[in-house]
This record gives structure tokens, sequence and C-alpha cells, in this order.
């Protein structure tokens, strides 16, 4: 008789592709071939007697028995999860956090002692990123990402929208008139930039020379000693313009296509640490806005 239970491995393989609806988002999880996902998907079809997905020329698409089958294996991860840590007595207080560089200097970092004074049993882990990345880290459990709109690989939920406008150090001197002839500085690849800006204000914008960076912590130092303006959010200058350390010298603020959310893997839920950051992102954030 057949053994009806798949091996564990193919299954892992199942949820990888389901959640990319991609056999290369897979692979790129669990360090396989693209090759390698598809014979084991293969295989797992093979032993269930139907498919799983439908191949489509760009994407896959679960079929009725992928849909069906598809939380049936995710509960059976968080459970094994749960009983392997009642065993082992493994420490689910540790939180593996992935964000950007900027955001985890200039807005986590100065807040981490009140979440530590909330919780000082959960350890934290952060990865930092210069770029928005395609998926998250493996092994992450919460990420905070910088974004137009991320994914839904992974539970995800809006934190924050912002409005954007230029920073100086004090007593720099710009006015609207003279702004164009300094030097400006800006994070490269994003919609919230000098030019929609200015087009706002129907400024007079012959297309200066902008300096970009792959992050906005190059701007920001550059403005707080006194060298130009960049363009900021308060969620990266807010507390440097609370400390004096910056000036917002115009009064316009421009809506921002881009955003900040929060991002959970299927087991943040399982373990209290994540849950208990995830929580306290929220808290904060929405004392700041509100």
């Amino acid at each position: 008789m057949q053994n009806p239970l798949p091996p564990l491995g193919w299954l892992r393989t199942f949820e990888a592709a389901a959640r990319h609806l991609s056999f290369t988002g897979a692979a790129r999880d669990l360090n396989m071939t693209q090759s390698a996902v598809s014979q084991q998907i293969k295989a797992l079809e093979s032993h269930l007697r139907q498919p799983l997905f439908h191949r489509r020329p760009r994407a896959l698409e679960l079929t009725e028995a992928g849909i069906t089958y598809l939380p049936v294996v995710r509960e059976a991860f968080r459970t094994l999860i749960r009983g392997t840590r009642a065993v082992t007595g493994d420490n689910q207080n540790t939180v593996q956090v992935q964000c950007n560089i900027t955001f985890a200097v200039n807005w986590l970092g100065p807040r981490l002692p009140r979440f530590r004074a909330l919780h000082p049993d959960v350890h934290l882990n952060i990865f930092t990123e210069l770029w928005e990345p395609r998926e998250m880290a493996e092994g992450a459990a919460v990420e905070i990402r910088y974004s137009l709109r991320p994914a839904d690989t992974v539970r995800t939920e809006l934190l924050r929208s912002e409005q954007y406008y230029p920073v100086c150090a004090p007593g720099y001197q710009v006015t609207l008139e003279t702004l164009v002839g300094q030097p400006l500085y800006d994070c490269s690849n994003l919609l919230s930039n000098w030019a929609t800006w200015a087009e706002e204000q129907a400024l007079n914008w012959p297309d200066p020379p902008i300096t970009y960076a792959t992050t906005y912590m190059v701007g920001l130092s550059v403005a707080m000693a006194g060298g130009g303006l960049c363009l900021a959010h308060d969620t990266i200058a807010g507390s440097l313009i609370e400390q004096g350390r910056l000036i917002a010298p115009f009064a316009h603020r421009a809506a921002m296509p881009e955003a900040y959310y929060l991002l959970l893997s299927p087991q943040a839920e399982e373990t209290p640490g994540a849950v208990a950051f995830a929580n306290w992102i929220r808290a904060e954030i929405a004392r700041e806005v509100g």
C-alpha cells in the first residue's frame, strides 16, 4: 500500500511555490534550482494523483486541489513548529526583523529603549537593506518595508503614509527663488523626488543637477553638515527636526507615493516575541500619527 504521507521536503517546496506562485521564487527561498523545485512538485502531484498548479505562460495558479491542500500543509507546519519548540524549549522571544537602513537608524533605533523597557525578554536581530527587497529574508518574522505596494506573498498591512519635503541645516540660507542653484540631494529610484515636489508648486525647474544615493542617509548627513538640501519625510527626519539638527525651510509638503508597510511571516503569529514587536510597532506609529 502506498504511504499516504508525502515526504516533508515536497510539502515545504509546495508551500513555497504556492506562496510565490512561482517556481523561481520558491527556488530562491529554499536555495534550490528551479528544476529541482519543478521535479519535487511533479513528484508530489504524482503522489497525490492530481495536479496542484496550473502552469500559465508567466505564472502559476493553484488548482482546486492546490487551494484545498495549501491551508492543510501550512497548519501542519505550524503544528510541527509548536511541537518542536515545546520539546526543545526553543527560545520564542528571539525575533528576526528586516527593514531599510534609514528607518532602522533614524526611527527604530531611537525608540528601541522603549520597546526593551516594555519587553525585556524579547531579543531582536535586525537586518538592514539598502533597496526594497523582493521578498522577506529567510528566517525573518517581521519586516518594515518602504514601498509603493509590496506583493501580498505574506500578511501585509499599511503602517504609515506620509508627505515629503526639503530639509536643511538651521541657518542655511535658501528661498524658493534660489533653491535651484543649491546643492540638492535625494534617494534614487523613488517617485517622491525633487521634480514632483517642484511641479506641485509650479516652480520654474530647469532640471538642476541632483546628487543621488541608494539611501536617504547620505543626503541627510550632507544636509545636517550644512552642505545643501535633501528631501525627507517625518519618519526619517522628524526626530532630527525636533533635535534642532534639521529644519524644513518651506511650507509645502507633497503626498508621498511610497509608504511604510508591516509584513509578517506565516510563523510570526506563532512567536510571542514577534507578536509583541509587531504590536509595539503599530502602537508607536499610531501614537505619532494620531
